[in-house]
């Protein structure tokens, strides 16, 4: 099947197929016009992955489990490094998330001295890529 085929089979797009084609998560045949051609178990297989990306694994985390994304990734039992990794990939995110509460605590402890006419609480300067300030 085609690139366009495989995406609408899937609900996903092309562009996303190409990323997870260069990430080496899914494979295709080069016809004589250049288009890709994809086995018709890819769609199995690009099914897993979004899986594993909507529970918020990354594409690098869905790497460990290329063994078993011709399957169905949830019957067979766990290996200890796909437990190991989104058990990473979870702490990583509570951390996230505890960094977001504590700037929006500030911001919010700032926004009630404001109303109550204390001045606000100087803060840190924005720090590039997301970075949380403390």
């Amino acid at each position: 099947m085609r690139i366009g085929e495989l995406a609408a089979v899937t609900g996903t797009t092309p562009r996303a197929l190409r990323h997870y084609e260069q990430a080496g998560l899914i494979t295709s045949e080069r016809a004589a016009n250049g288009y890709r051609l994809y086995d018709a178990g890819t769609a199995v297989r690009v099914r897993n992955i979004r899986q594993l990306l909507d529970v918020g694994l990354t594409l690098d985390d869905v790497q460990v489990f290329l063994p078993c994304l011709d399957g169905d990734v949830t019957a067979g039992a766990a290996s200890e490094k796909g437990l190991r990794v989104a058990a990473d990939r979870l702490a990583v995110l509570e951390a996230r998330i505890a960094a977001q509460i504590a700037i929006r605590d500030r911001l919010a402890t700032a926004l009630r001295q404001a109303g109550t006419g204390t001045r606000a609480p100087r803060t840190a300067p924005h720090r590039p890529h997301g970075r949380p300030t403390t």
